[in-house]
């Protein structure tokens, strides 16, 4: 392979050793310089040579930028034998680099020619550019001169709309000025007349007019007019008061007859004079008009206490009536005058009973007070029918519609914008309402002085209440617990239903009063009340049991006949318990929908203060006592028959029977009591779940703990056991709809507990059947059938199985070494083993009543 390109030198024949060398040298660095300023040139950045490559992608190695000759040549010729056409080769690279140089020299010329193609073209531009300004010149000279022709034709134009526009307002303006003028001077004459119904309409063509002369009010004329109708409005005024003082006079002088025609027009005058003119004149009349009302009730008068409160009210409606009949012609419709006489003796009682209780407060009794509280919102409902409601306040202002915000989106159309104007209006009605407004715009005018006093009430209530409660005690005391007999056993107590449906009046009765603080002290009194319903109605009469019970021997138990055996609780009892159970049941929702009403009625920024969480916890636990209560009752009537199971010799037993007599004693009580609870809970079946759960998790424990005291057991008695356990599994199973005429499936969640409870103890008589002779097969048994690896119930069962000590102790060493490795953090004495499903069990049960079966 060729290692280097060696120049190539050509020697003439003749010369020496010596100009050959240094001729060879002299080429060398020719060479060399030659590759320096080639390599110089085309050196280029890597950015620019990825960017040629982009563009004229190549895959000839003499394109590629880090070419190597050496290499090149190398390939082109790898062996030895490929040098026999090297010739070939040096001339289709001479034939390349022909080619190249025709490229590059035609490439240069073209290059040439397009610069000046280039400047041609720019010349060419830069001329039209100068054509297409002169002649955009031209143009503009052209508009100028158009536009100055245009403004000298419509000149005269402009100047005689001018000067129409200011003729015709000149002309309006001295018609407007001849009728102030005339005005003004008719305006006094009629003033001095009392020409007021003339004075009303011409006043106000004056007003009118003059309001068109603000911008002239720096002429002399025109302010002296405007002064003279200011001075003419006044005069106005002033007469008009006094006319009205004159007809109406101070209290104490005899009025005169009825209302004149001068005074109806003198009242549309004051409509056009100063606001102030006619507050005066409504004020000076309602003062005079109930002057008579002030004397007749003052505070040291018999008629102005509680008791004699509805003769203010027959007192206004005659003079309401008298109004009407009188001058109800005389002021205009749009005064109101009716309803600011009655609203104006709504403010005086208010203000005047106020006074009066604070001064007799003692004097005030609850009837009096609720007495005076009905016959004030009485007329305050009549008011509501009469009147509108608009003179509540001084002025009467209708608010502007809402418009809706401008948008600033410019990105909006019209149709947009009303669409987005209609998702906001959407918006806003998604919102939460405010409460409504009452109906009633009177509603508290009067009787918002008492609220100040209701605390009266609120004592009162909490009294009766209190002797309310006092008086369910005495009566259930005197009729006694319900009869089992009775259809009502079982059934809610009346006085609960009695209690609900006074709260209920009383509470309705509040807020038509306040739903202010007298409704948050009320819901204070039926928080106290509710807890001492609950305490001494409730929980007071639960039944007590008793510590001591009797036990049964096995004799007594063997002899047991049906009905021999009395339950702890009697019949009646029972219903009690269930009684108060459905009572408490009732309670409990009846008092969360009085929290949600109270929550209605009283103001909004008092709901948070009205929480009867607590009294609702009290009927909770009520609940919980009395279904404790029933549990504890049947599972102590349990007790000595599984007491004489523990003490029976199970390892005389000789042969398998029929269910022993403990278990008869239990399905006895079972049957005897459970029917009487659910007739009795009916009406809250899930109660009764909760029962039926309860006694099966206090049961089925205490009756494994029972099994273990039965030892020794022979084999023969481990399978009495087995059998008495399967049926006592299979009454636990029917326990809800036990002695039942329509049987209901058993719930799904009280099944599971059974189950898995029961299951346990008959694999615990199972393991005590096993032969534990082979020890190691013994042991692996309990772990797989019971899947507990306590020590303690292990002993358990060797304890019942009969063994002795020192057979126990070997068997309690194998144990701890065939238990399975604990994972982390577990204790070493106990292990979780996965459990045998239901299925495998009741299988294995099965196969278990075969061989005993087969054995009788």
């Amino acid at each position: 392979m060729v290692t280097s390109l060696p120049p190539r030198v050509h020697c003439k024949p003749g010369s020496t050793a010596v100009q050959a060398e240094k001729q060879l040298s002299r080429m060398e660095e020719e060479e060399l310089e030659v590759v320096e300023e080639l390599e110089a040139v085309l050196h280029l950045a890597p950015e620019v040579q990825l960017a040629i490559e982009q563009v004229f992608p190549s895959q000839d190695p003499l394109d590629r930028a880090d070419f190597n000759a050496v290499e090149y040549i190398n390939t082109l010729f790898p062996t030895e034998q490929s040098l026999s056409n090297i010739d070939d080769v040096v001339n289709k690279i001479r034939l390349k680099i022909r080619r190249l140089d025709d490229n590059i020299r035609s490439v240069v010329r073209g290059q040439t020619n397009v610069g000046q193609d280039g400047r041609q073209a720019l010349e060419e531009a830069q001329k039209a550019i100068q054509q297409l300004f002169g002649k955009i010149k031209d143009i503009k000279d052209k508009a100028e001169k158009s536009e100055q022709m245009v403004k000298e034709i419509t000149r005269d134009i402009k100047q005689l709309d001018h000067a129409k526009r200011h003729l015709t307002t000149s002309i309006t303006t001295l018609n407007h000025l001849h009728m102030l003028a005339g005005g003004v001077d008719s305006l006094e004459a009629m003033t001095r007349k009392r020409q007021y119904g003339e004075v009303a309409n011409l006043l106000q063509g004056v007003v009118n007019v003059l309001e068109h002369f603000q911008k002239y009010m720096g002429i002399p004329q025109i302010r002296q007019l405007s002064e003279r109708v200011k001075a003419a409005q006044t005069e106005l005024g002033q007469q008009i008061l006094a006319d009205f003082e004159e007809a109406f006079p101070a209290q104490g002088t005899k009025r005169p007859g009825g209302p004149s025609n001068v005074l109806r027009d003198a009242c549309l005058v004051a409509n056009v004079l100063d606001v102030r003119i006619k507050q005066e004149i409504i004020k000076k009349f309602i003062r005079q008009h109930l002057s008579e009302y002030l004397v007749l009730f003052q505070e040291n008068q018999d008629v102005a206490w509680l008791d004699k409160i509805d003769r203010r009210y027959a007192w206004i409606k005659r003079q309401l009536v008298d109004y009407e009949e009188k001058y109800g012609r005389m002021f205009p419709a749009d005064w109101y005058m009716t309803e600011r006489i009655a609203v104006e003796f709504c403010h005086i009682t208010r203000n005047d009973l106020s006074k009066i209780m604070r001064t007799r407060a003692k004097e005030i009794e609850v009837k009096l007070l609720l007495f005076a509280i009905q016959r004030t919102t009485n007329f305050e409902g009549l008011l509501a029918k009469r009147f509108s409601g608009c003179t509540l306040t001084d002025t009467v202002v209708k608010k502007p519609e809402v418009q809706p915000p401008v948008s600033t989106n410019p990105f909006l159309d019209d149709d947009n914008i009303a669409e987005e104007a209609a998702l906001d209006t959407k918006n806003d009605l998604d919102k939460p309402k405010k409460p409504k407004v009452p109906e009633n715009p009177f509603h508290g005018i009067i009787s918002k002085c008492f609220e100040p006093h209701l605390y009266v009430y609120i004592e009162s209530q909490d009294k009766n209440l209190g002797e309310l409660i006092d008086r369910f005690v005495g009566d259930f005391k005197a009729q006694g617990p319900p009869k089992s007999t009775s259809e009502d056993a079982g059934a809610v107590l009346p006085s609960c239903a009695d209690l609900f449906v006074y709260y209920k009046k009383c509470m309705v009765q509040c807020s038509q009063l306040s739903t202010g603080e007298p409704m948050i002290a009320l819901s204070t009194i039926f928080q106290k009340y509710l807890r001492e319903y609950a305490w001494k109605i409730l929980s007071g009469n639960l039944p007590k049991t008793s510590s001591s019970s009797t036990g049964l021997t096995i004799t007594s138990l063997l002899k047991e006949k049906e009905g021999s055996e009395v339950a702890k609780f009697t019949m009646e009892e029972l219903c009690l318990i269930c009684s108060i159970l459905s009572t408490a049941e009732y309670c409990l929702a009846t008092t969360q929908q009085l929290e949600e009403k109270l929550k209605e009625k009283v103001d909004v920024t008092l709901t948070e203060r009205i929480n009867l969480t607590g009294e609702m916890d009290t009927f909770s636990t009520v609940i919980s006592n009395s279904i404790q209560l029933l549990v504890q009752d049947l599972d102590s009537a349990c007790d000595p028959a599984l007491t004489a199971m523990s003490k029976m010799q199970w390892q005389n037993v000789e042969h398998v029977g029929d269910q022993s007599p403990y278990v008869t004693s239990i399905i006895l009580h079972v049957k005897q009591n459970v029917p009487i609870i659910r007739d009795n809970l009916a009406s809250t079946r899930k109660y009764f779940t909760q029962f039926c759960i309860k006694f099966a998790n206090s049961f089925i424990p205490k009756f494994i703990n029972h099994l273990f005291k039965c030892k020794p057991i022979s084999m023969v008695g481990a399978e009495q056991l087995l059998l008495d356990t399967h049926s006592m599994k299979t009454v636990l199973l029917d326990l809800p709809s036990i002695g039942s005429q329509v049987v209901r499936k058993a719930p799904a969640s009280y099944t599971k507990i059974v189950v898995k409870g029961m299951t346990r103890a008959e694999m615990i008589l199972k393991v005590v059947m096993a032969p534990h002779e082979i020890s190691v097969v013994f042991v692996d048994n309990y772990i797989k059938l019971l899947a507990d690896c306590n020590t303690e119930t292990f002993q358990k069962i060797l304890e019942m199985k009969g063994l002795k000590r020192s057979e126990q102790s070997s068997m309690l060493d194998l144990f701890r070494q065939r238990l399975p490795n604990p994972p982390s953090g577990a204790e070493n004495n106990s292990v979780t083993l996965q459990t045998p499903t239901p299925e495998q069990e009741s299988s294995r049960i099965r196969k278990l009543e075969k061989l005993i079966k087969k054995r009788l």
